[in-house]
């Protein structure tokens, strides 16, 4: 009963206030940083929202990167595609294009400058996404991506989207892989949100030049290192 009403108060608390930023975040004439600024502060209103009010508290085992790479994460909740924004700073975050569209926060989204994925577009789609991403990494900014396809239970490991490896190959960057567990605080689909520590665990740095088999297995052994 108690973490039905905290995960209650969570969701009218933050969806609310996510209401009160979209709205700021589209009025006429602001510029990308400022919107940038403001998606900052709705994560970080997130996570206070997190701390208060269900108890979940974040940690980082790692070092996290600090200059334009390709990041690539482990997916098992909203809760990381929110909290990347305070996470990281302004990272370019690749989202389905059916999440870009939504109205009011697609705008927002587009703005801040999320990366559309179509998976079903097949080429077209990895072009499009190569030059989002040399177009984030030239203003100095993370690229990172979900290459899972979809959020998964926490301990499942699937494979990897077959995107990476052709990301991986154009781009020409660095891969900092990144575990973590918030699938079994906030699982998807769950309304019920629990306390617990969240933890990101940043991998060993893939570097460039690797074939694709080799590249992919560090990566989906890393973002899994948190599996139980």
């Amino acid at each position: 009963m108690i973490i039905a009403l905290r995960s209650l108060a969570f969701h009218i608390a933050f969806y609310t206030g996510s209401l009160a930023f979209v709205l700021v975040a589209l009025i006429p004439g602001l510029s990308p940083a400022t919107v940038q600024r403001i998606a900052t502060g709705w994560s970080r209103f997130h996570r206070l929202c997190a701390r208060i009010l269900l108890g979940q508290v974040i940690r980082v085992e790692g070092a996290l990167p600090r200059t334009p790479c390709l990041i690539i994460l482990k997916h098992e909740s909203m809760f990381e595609t929110i909290d990347l924004l305070s996470l990281l700073e302004r990272p370019v975050i690749g989202a389905k294009r059916e999440l870009l569209d939504m109205p009011l926060w697609g705008r927002v989204a587009r703005s801040y400058g999320l990366i559309p994925i179509e998976r079903s577009a097949g080429a077209s789609a990895l072009r499009a996404l190569r030059a989002s991403a040399r177009d984030a990494v030239a203003q100095g900014r993370q690229v990172c991506l979900f290459p899972e396809g979809t959020r998964v239970p926490h301990g499942e490991s699937p494979p990897l989207q077959s995107g990476f490896a052709g990301l991986y190959a154009l781009l020409g960057l660095p891969v900092v892989p990144i575990a973590l567990d918030t699938g079994r605080v906030s699982p998807r689909g769950s309304f019920l949100k629990r306390p617990g520590i969240i933890t990101y665990k940043v991998g060993e740095m893939v570097p460039t030049g690797l074939d694709r088999r080799e590249a992919e297995a560090r990566v989906h052994a890393a973002i899994n290192a948190l599996n139980p």
